[in-house]
């Protein structure tokens, strides 16, 4: 999970951009000029060079125009102003666990997110940066004894992508533990926003539809005291364990659960005997109906027809429009 992401279908022929759950600026793009790898912000640009299969946990996609890594806020936001001014497209970037990149690559900056800090400002309030690896956040204050996050311990994201899509899992879900945001906006504004401000939903935050955002920058927790923490922690962990398949590369279930069911979409997929499925290197998994798998070879078309051929099987068999 990048640590920022807005609402997306995946089309069944991609263009030559970003398919992903994250925020992409709406800047226009301008390549014509060769700019030197080094520049006024003292980062470090890679030009052309780095490989998006290398950033996202399906390990899909080509090389992206740009690439730099951020690792505090003041460094995200002079590369936020960079691309600004240079007219270039840019998105943020965590851990790329829900994202899928064209083979083509990303015709404009990649900036990954490497703000990992992790303060503790009193009993169960944790201030955590947006490129805090949210599976170890969520060991953390488990093993501190400190409910409402046991769920993170398998979500292979950060702590700035886990509050942009609310993760959530086993009945718990990032927004109830959270007690403020810091964002930047495109503009390079610093804003912190209380709990009280912000409405979420089922896999949905406010910062899926605010057009000035840039990035989420820190996010502070506020958990409660329990006894039984690290136990039901490890009980959640045993379970993905036997029911996903976690040793293998997969952007974790691609599509939502439709609501007011009562059924899961993974069902709907088994239901429809398309376990097993698969379209050159991409297949529907055995282990799990909602996870397709990087076979090795798999191609962004092979990933997105599969989507599409699910998607039309579901439909036509159970009239559910699944959604990514």
């Amino acid at each position: 999970m990048a640590s920022h992401m807005t609402n997306y279908q995946l089309p069944l022929k991609p263009p030559r951009k970003l398919h992903s759950c994250h925020f992409q600026s709406r800047s226009s793009c301008s390549f014509n000029k060769q700019e030197p790898a080094q520049n006024s912000t003292g980062f470090q640009f890679i030009r052309r060079k780095k490989l998006l299969s290398d950033l996202t946990t399906w390990g899909i996609g080509g090389p992206c125009n740009y690439f730099v890594q951020v690792f505090d806020p003041t460094q995200l936001v002079s590369a936020v102003r960079y691309c600004n001014e240079q007219s270039m497209r840019f998105m943020i970037l965590g851990k790329g666990s829900n994202c899928l990149f064209d083979d083509m690559g990303f015709d404009g900056c990649v900036i990954l997110n490497r703000i990992e800090f992790l303060e503790k400002i009193e009993s169960g309030v944790y201030r955590v940066g947006s490129g805090y690896p949210f599976n170890r956040f969520g060991v953390v204050s488990a093993n501190e004894g400190f409910s409402g996050l046991e769920f993170a311990a398998g979500v292979p994201g950060t702590v700035g992508g886990a509050a942009y899509m609310n993760a959530g899992a086993n009945g718990q879900e990032t927004a109830a533990a959270i007690d403020s945001i810091e964002i930047i906006t495109n503009e390079g504004e610093s804003r912190m926003l209380k709990r009280r401000e912000l409405n979420f939903g089922y896999r949905l935050s406010p910062f899926q539809e605010m057009k000035d955002l840039a990035s989420i920058t820190a996010v502070t927790f506020r958990l409660n005291f329990s006894k039984t923490a690290r136990e039901m922690q490890q009980e959640y962990l045993a379970r993905r364990w036997r029911t996903q398949p976690l040793g293998q590369r997969s952007a974790g279930s691609v599509f939502r659960n439709p609501s007011s069911m009562g059924v899961s979409a993974a069902e709907l997929i088994e239901k429809s005997g398309l376990k097993g499925l698969r379209v050159g290197g991409a297949m529907v998994s055995n282990k799990h109906a909602n996870f397709f798998i990087n076979c090795g070879s798999a191609t962004s078309q092979d990933m997105l027809e599969l989507i599409g051929l699910v998607k039309d099987e579901v439909n036509q068999k159970f009239g559910v429009e699944l959604k990514e």
